[in-house]
């Protein structure tokens, strides 16, 4: 069945086209419709409340027919919207609440020293005999803990080996997931209880150190949070004014609802 924006039917072609744009989403040709509906509805919005539309058509004169006819309809709806849409206002005071209930959005990422032995093996070949040889080791580490770095230098097939199997501070996004979630939920001074599985192999894993990031001062951040904010804003009023056209319209083919 068609789907049809107040008398204008949008293609099956049409959709097809616009599904390219939205593979990343849950549901792509549901996204692909809801782009294509309320662009035609803007569309339409645009022609009937612009009374400029033979002054923007003057400005696409120049260019290609095809370029020219999207030049037109773009512009149009940059000035619809311009002009309808609520513009926000943004005080200081937001800013601060926000920036005062979000702290973690603000402070600079924490460090571990880490440390690991690791037993090297190329995803889905580790055997049973390497993996016996890491659970060994590591029951070595948790019954002596001052023995780690002897047992890494002798062990560990990593190059961090030759400095006690020490790989420095890391910070969140350094490490491989499996690694890094371990590193980062263990406490200072204390080895993971379990052999943890990466692409790399097998690592006893160790946190030496933790420094925990401080948080950005709000003058630093007071513009950069502004523009966000404003943003989100400017956002969920064009959302508003979307709701309010799609609401109006009359959509046959699809039950449409804008969420």
């Amino acid at each position: 069945m068609p789907i049809i924006v107040n008398g204008v039917t949008i293609s099956e072609k049409e959709i097809e086209l616009e599904m390219s744009g939205h593979v990343r989403a849950p549901a792509p040709r549901r996204a692909a419709i809801e782009a294509l509906v309320v662009r035609e509805v803007l569309r339409q919005e645009a022609h009937d409340k612009l009374a400029e539309a033979n002054e923007v058509k003057q400005q696409a004169v120049n260019a290609t027919t095809r370029d020219a006819e999207a030049f037109i309809e773009e512009t149009m709806v940059e000035r619809l919207i311009e002009r309808e849409v609520v513009k926000p206002t943004l005080a200081e005071e937001e800013c601060l609440v926000y920036y005062q209930n979000h702290p973690e959005q603000f402070r600079q990422s924490d460090l571990v020293e880490a440390g690991h032995i690791l037993f090297e093996a190329k995803p889905g070949t580790i055997s049973p005999a390497l993996r016996e040889q890491a659970e060994q080791v590591l029951q070595q580490v948790m019954q002596n803990p001052s023995e780690f770095e002897a047992l890494a230098r002798i062990h560990s097939t990593c190059t961090s080996a030759s400095v006690g199997g020490n790989l420095g501070q890391l910070s969140p996004g350094d490490t491989v997931p499996e690694f890094e979630r371990v590193i980062f939920s263990l406490e200072a001074g204390t080895i993971s209880p379990t052999l943890v599985e990466s692409p790399f192999g097998l690592h006893i894993v160790r946190a030496a150190r933790r420094a925990q990031g401080k948080v950005f001062p709000f003058e630093m951040v007071k513009e950069q949070l502004s523009a966000h904010l404003m943003e989100q804003k400017r956002k969920r009023a064009l959302r508003q004014y979307l709701k309010g056209l799609v609401a109006l319209a009359d959509i046959q083919g699809v039950e449409f609802v804008l969420s």
